[in-house]
C-alpha cells in the first residue's frame, strides 16, 4: 500500500516571513507600551506622595484646632503620640530624584534661606512664626526642586 503525500503549498503552519512580521509588530507595540507603562507607574507614585502630603497637612490642621490655634512646634513627632492625629509620619517618595524616607526637617534644622530651596526629598515643615511671604507657620511641603510628571516643581505643592 502506497501513501501519497500532498505536494500542495500553503499547508498548515506559518512561513518564516509571517513569523518575522508578527515578531516585528510585537516589538513595535512593546516599544510604545513600555515607556507609557513606566510613565504611569511614576505618576501613580507621585500621586501617592501628594496624597500623603494631604494626610500630613490634615493632621497638622486637626492638631491646630485641638490646640487653640497653635501649630506643632517640633518636627511633627507630636502628631504621632498615641496615634491621635496619625499613627506614623507618612513616607515621602519623589521617583527618579530621591529615595523613600519619613524624615521631617524644620527651619530650625536648615535655617530660613536654605529651607526654602532644600532639595533633600524629605518633608519640610515650618515650625515657628515668621514674616516671610513664601512660607508660614504650619506649612509642610516636599523638599524637592525637581519637577513632577506634569512639569510642576515639587516645592509648590
Amino acid at each position: 500500500m502506497k501513501t501519497h503525500f500532498s505536494d500542495k503549498k500553503g499547508g498548515a503552519g506559518f512561513t518564516l516571513i509571517e513569523l518575522m512580521i508578527v515578531v516585528a509588530i510585537i516589538g513595535i507595540l512593546a516599544a510604545i507600551a513600555v515607556p507609557k507603562f513606566s510613565d504611569m507607574i511614576r505618576k501613580s507614585q507621585e500621586g501617592a506622595t501628594k496624597g500623603r502630603l494631604s494626610t500630613l497637612r490634615a493632621a497638622i490642621h486637626i492638631y491646630y484646632g485641638d490646640n487653640e490655634g497653635a501649630f506643632p512646634a517640633d518636627d511633627l513627632a507630636c502628631l504621632t503620640v498615641g496615634g491621635k492625629y496619625i499613627s506614623t509620619i507618612p513616607e515621602v517618595y519623589v521617583p527618579r530624584y530621591h529615595g523613600k524616607n519619613t524624615t521631617v526637617k524644620t527651619n530650625t534644622d536648615y535655617g530660613m534661606g536654605i529651607m526654602l530651596t532644600a532639595d533633600t526629598g524629605e518633608w519640610l515643615y515650618w515650625n515657628w512664626v515668621n514674616d516671610l511671604p513664601e512660607r508660614h507657620w504650619g506649612d509642610v511641603w516636599v523638599g524637592c526642586t525637581h519637577t513632577d510628571a506634569r512639569g510642576d516643581i515639587w516645592t509648590t505643592f
